[in-house]
């Protein structure tokens, strides 16, 4: 009878402790604040790869943090340009270039990028049952948008790993399920 009762206060115990860790992992990266959306001067938002378009007024949430890495972290995959007038707009933060789209590069979000630590470092992307390697050029910017430097498009999430055609081709998903695509990823 006592074995049955310190099982049970043991399970109990690690059942709490587990819920409370699960807590702090999800209260580690709140949004910092809001910044509010500018209309894009006509023509300058350039909504290639379904690229959105910040709207008048709206608030959009900004970040300085992104969820902890791991081995597999979880993220969102996006599609982005990193080519010359591509939807990234600019030119990478890493080297001030442009990248070509049949090239495996990505932007991390603010919190991941880490102030461009990963530059030019590789992350390995899985999904779709396949892997694939690319090299950090960019950051996804979590904590401003709206304006000419972000091509007028809001922040970026938290957990986006914005990446180009070369790796969705290589993840081996279908052009029309191109867009966002959920994903894990570790550094290489």
């Amino acid at each position: 009878m006592k074995t049955l009762k310190l099982g049970a206060s043991l399970l109990i115990l690690f059942s709490l402790l587990v819920t409370q860790c699960q807590e702090a992992e999800a209260q580690v990266c709140k949004p910092s604040g809001n910044i509010r959306g500018r209309k894009p001067p006509p023509g300058q938002c350039n909504t290639q790869n379904d690229s959105d378009c910040c709207v008048q007024g709206k608030l959009y949430p900004i970040y300085r943090c992104s969820p902890s890495v791991s081995g597999q972290t979880k993220a969102v995959l996006t599609l982005n340009s990193f080519q010359d007038g591509g939807d990234g707009g600019g030119p990478s933060e890493c080297d001030n270039k442009y990248h070509p789209d049949d090239t495996p590069v990505v932007a991390l979000s603010t919190g991941w990028y880490n102030r461009g630590s990963r530059c030019h470092n590789y992350i390995t992307i899985s999904a779709n049952r396949r892997s694939v390697k690319a090299m950090v050029v960019d950051e996804c910017d979590s904590t401003i948008g709206c304006d000419g430097d972000h091509d007028y498009q809001p922040p970026c999430a938290n957990n986006i790993v914005d990446a180009s055609k070369a790796v969705w081709e290589a993840l081996g998903v279908t052009h029309d399920n191109w867009g966002e695509l959920d994903i894990t990823w570790s550094d290489a």
